[in-house]
């Protein structure tokens, strides 16, 4: 039996008490009008028609006394809906599209009640409902993307990189990333989806940041270890001045490497802060801005084994090394100027590096742009205008002594992901973009396929509103890049790859 009826609610004792009226045939005749938004359906029933869900013009649904056993998540069309009784049925579960009806009252259940009535009981209420949330199914796998379908070549060298920032445990806390469950953001859980990962993809050489000093030494080097990797760490500048207890909880920069493909030979520090006390001479806002922010950067020399290159008919080759570094620069709106030069410090460092393994090492002929174009001007709008005139003369005046205006490197880098196949690397609530980038040097390296982003369809059909998640462990999304060295310059060490990524933290 199924009645429409004009009905009036009213509340006492928390019951819902509707009283209505029929519509008599006189009624009917003399041309009075219908006018319903409330409905009561009783018999009791077990099933419910489709239609059903198309009267999006109901403000109450009565489906109590019944012998219903579920809801189908088309009931979230009925988006007026201020009140709905289910009691009184065989319902084991209720669809999750529920919680799109966001005008519906009185529609705790009697636990989530004593949330509500206590102390701070809308924040508990919330927290108890996000940590019981049914999470949404598993993502698909992220898919291979293939750069050079014609793989006849016969490659000198392949290997695998991957960069990694995998959001420190001190950093991922309710008040920053509240739409996650808090088993989600614990970092015993976290972890263990991380390193999963890792291992699952099983790149050559891994770029991680944001790792925790302890996490390093107690986690990720015993792991990994014992799947073939070995690693280098540092943690940030200000692990320098605190105690023993406090330098464990300091996140860094790791570098992982295949043991059985790569050699260690030596490791490099660059530390923004200390560059910035060294060429604060002429440059004022050097001590102000650049020198309080204590990001750093790392790099590794590695040597191929023997085994994994190919030199074809050249038996004198010598051994082939490749230069690795990993950078955690700052950002934020108000310190792009700092972004802007801990990368000039980090471009310059680098050179040096090279110069000091090869001492031949130079680019003979015009400047390539910085990073992505090898130049930028010392009036570039980045710089805001702070006093950095010394330091930026400076580098500026190195090339033939002549002032060229210009910072300038020498690496032909090139980014190895397109934004057509990375259109976001980080996604929370506040902000989703590209942060977190592999350079490779274009003249030695050729990128032959990249991992593609995380199913965009899969974000939006789940409602994924940001990182981390039940199924992302981090709030960035890691990249990872299959290269190829076709040939090498005798005596040059590849400058392989750099991970980087900048964070406003």
């Amino acid at each position: 039996m199924i009645r429409s009826k004009c009905r009036r609610i009213s509340m006492k004792n928390n019951d819902l008490r509707r009283t209505y009226t029929l519509m008599s045939a006189e009624d009917a005749a003399n041309g009075k009008k219908s006018k319903w938004t409330e409905l009561e359906i009783t018999a009791p029933i077990r099933n419910l028609s489709p239609t059903l869900w198309q009267l999006d013009f109901l403000t109450a649904l009565f489906l109590n006394d019944n012998h219903l056993t579920k809801i189908p998540p088309e009931i979230a069309r009925l988006a007026q809906l201020k009140h709905l009784d289910l009691s009184s049925n065989k319902l084991r579960s209720l669809p999750s599209e529920l919680g799109d009806l966001v005008t519906l009252r009185k529609s705790l259940a009697p636990r989530c009640v004593k949330y509500k009535c206590g102390t701070n009981g809308t924040a508990k209420l919330l927290s108890f409902l996000l940590d019981n949330l049914t999470v949404c199914p598993r993502p698909p796998d992220r898919q291979w993307i293939s750069l050079q379908p014609d793989r006849s070549r016969n490659p000198a060298l392949t290997f695998s990189v991957m960069c990694y920032n995998v959001l420190c445990d001190k950093y991922c806390t309710r008040q920053i990333y509240g739409y996650c469950p808090s088993w989600a953001l614990d970092w015993e859980y976290r972890k263990t989806a991380i390193l999963k990962e890792i291992l699952h993809y099983g790149a050559d050489i891994l770029g991680l940041q944001e790792i925790e000093t302890e996490q390093f030494f107690n986690f990720f080097l015993p792991e990994l270890q014992q799947h073939g990797y070995n690693g280098i760490f540092s943690p940030k500048s200000r692990a320098r001045t605190m105690t023993e207890e406090d330098r464990k909880y300091v996140d860094g920069c790791a570098i992982f490497y295949r043991t059985s493909k790569f050699s260690f030979v030596k490791e490099y520090l660059i530390e923004f802060n200390q560059l910035a006390m060294a060429n604060a001479s002429g440059a004022d806002d050097m001590l102000n801005r650049v020198m309080t922010k204590d990001n750093i950067g790392i790099a590794a020399l590695l040597e191929l084994k023997e085994g994994y290159l190919n030199y074809g008919n050249d038996v004198n080759m010598p051994r082939q090394q490749v230069l690795v570094s990993n950078v955690h620069i700052h950002w934020d709106p108000e310190f792009k100027d700092v972004k802007l030069i801990q990368t000039v410090m980090l471009m310059h460092e680098l050179m040096n590096i090279m110069q000091e393994i090869n001492p031949g090492f130079m680019v003979q002929g015009g400047v390539v742009e910085f990073l992505d174009n090898g130049r930028v001007r010392i009036d570039h709008g980045d710089f805001l205008e702070m006093k950095y005139d010394g330091f930026l003369s400076r580098l500026s005046n190195s090339k033939n002594g002549e002032k060229c205006g210009d910072l300038t490197h020498c690496f032909k880098l090139d980014r190895a992901y397109s934004e057509e196949q990375m259109s976001y690397s980080n996604l929370t609530y506040s902000f989703t973009g590209v942060i977190d980038y592999i350079y490779y040097t274009s003249d030695l390296l050729i990128p032959v396929g990249v991992l593609g982003s995380v199913s965009q369809d899969y974000i939006k059909e789940n409602k994924v509103i940001g990182w981390p998640h039940p199924h992302f462990p981090s709030d960035h999304q890691s990249l990872l890049v299959e290269f190829e060295a076709l040939s090498f310059s005798n005596g040059v060490p590849i400058y392989g790859y750099m991970p980087g990524s900048h964070h406003p933290r």
